[in-house]
């Protein structure tokens, strides 16, 4: 736990969203390893459901099976097995879907930079249900967010 407490040490918690544009890529670091340790797999899942269910009623739910449940519920659980795995959990995603391939798993879908910031607002507001983790760790885990999604944006801005 040394590590955590030199990261406490250093982090003030700053859940900010970057810039992204097409193509550009970023390195991208994955969230600290006790993030996952202090969540609980059952949590990040609970996480997850609730992020999706915000995206139900929000302007980027076009870009998700809202209207076939059994569709939704699966893209709710392929998005967990994918945030356990990340995160040093086990590896349901590679177990069940194979490698994530991300980049090309998202190119069927026109993620936009909007659409890219209201789906990481829509997770700012589900972290604030981890009140009792670290804000290290949930800053870790929100780089990681802000950063790889990025990777997702595929068509030009609307504005």
């Amino acid at each position: 736990m040394l590590d955590l407490q030199k990261l406490i040490l250093e982090t003030e918690m700053d859940l900010n969203i970057t810039a992204g544009e097409i193509g550009v890529r970023p390195p991208v670091t994955k969230p600290h390893p006790d993030f996952l340790k202090f969540v609980g797999e059952d949590r990040l899942r609970r996480l997850v459901n609730m992020h999706y269910e915000l995206i139900r009623t929000s302007d980027i739910a076009f870009l998700f099976p809202i209207h076939d449940e059994d569709d939704f519920e699966q893209a709710k659980k392929n998005a967990a097995d994918f945030l356990i795995q990340i995160c040093g959990g086990h590896p349901y995603f590679n177990e069940n879907r194979g490698a994530p391939r991300m980049v090309g798993r998202h190119a069927p879908f026109r993620i936009t930079e909007e659409a890219r910031v209201t789906w990481l607002a829509l997770y700012k507001q589900v972290l604030n249900e981890l009140d009792d983790v670290p804000e290290p760790l949930i800053q870790s885990f929100w780089d990681y967010l802000d950063v790889f999604s990025t990777w997702m944006i595929n068509t030009p801005s609307t504005k």
